[in-house]
């Protein structure tokens, strides 16, 4: 239950990064489209954070340690390009136009609002 959960508020945090930022889009007019669509794109950005986040941290640890981790605002925009690209080839109606802003704003936007919602939600290992 708890990843479904998971799931929902990374779908609202990408709802509010096509609200807030301009070149986030989400290119459809029905709303269970949307909700399909958001959902699937969470479930992409999720997998893409699972598996590449671990492998580029320890590749480029030695780049983090020098930047003093603001090199992972980079990475989070990269990943967030990716998401998008694998959303277009699935053919789902999200899009991010470019690197800077976009990318890398909706991407510290959807690491914010996923944080923030996730501290209202139990972790379910408190009881």
């Amino acid at each position: 239950m708890g990843i479904l959960i998971r799931l929902v508020i990374s779908a609202v945090s990408l709802w509010i990064a096509t609200l807030v930022i301009d070149g986030i889009e989400l290119n459809t007019d029905s709303v269970p489209k949307k909700i399909g669509t958001l959902l699937a794109v969470a479930v992409i950005f999720g997998i893409i954070n699972a598996v590449l986040r671990p492998i580029i941290k320890v590749i480029g640890c030695g780049l983090y340690v020098l930047t003093l981790g603001l090199i992972s605002i980079v990475v989070n925009g990269l990943l967030f390009m990716l998401t998008s690209w694998i959303a277009g080839k699935l053919d789902l109606p999200f899009h991010v136009d470019n690197f800077w802003p976009s990318a890398v704003l909706g991407a510290i936007l959807v690491g914010v609002v996923s944080w923030l919602l996730n501290m209202l939600v139990p972790d379910g290992g408190d009881d």
